[in-house]
C-alpha cells in the first residue's frame, strides 16, 4: 500500500489572501425569540419544526 502524500501545513509562498478574509472573530448569535403559536409549534433550525419532541419536516 502506497504511503499518503503528506498534508501542506503552509501555504505556497505565491499565495496573496484576498481583501475580504479577515480575522475577526465570528459574530454571537441572536437569541431566539420565541412567538405566539396557537398551535404551540416553534420552527427549529433548518426550516423544521417540532411536535411533540420530533422534528417534522412539510
Amino acid at each position: 500500500m502506497d504511503k499518503p502524500i503528506p498534508r501542506a501545513t503552509q501555504r505556497p509562498a505565491e499565495f496573496t489572501r484576498p481583501a475580504h478574509w479577515t480575522n475577526d472573530p465570528a459574530p454571537t448569535p441572536k437569541p431566539i425569540e420565541q412567538g405566539d403559536d396557537p398551535d404551540g409549534l416553534d420552527p427549529t433550525r433548518f426550516g423544521d419544526w417540532e411536535k411533540n419532541g420530533i422534528a417534522i419536516d412539510f
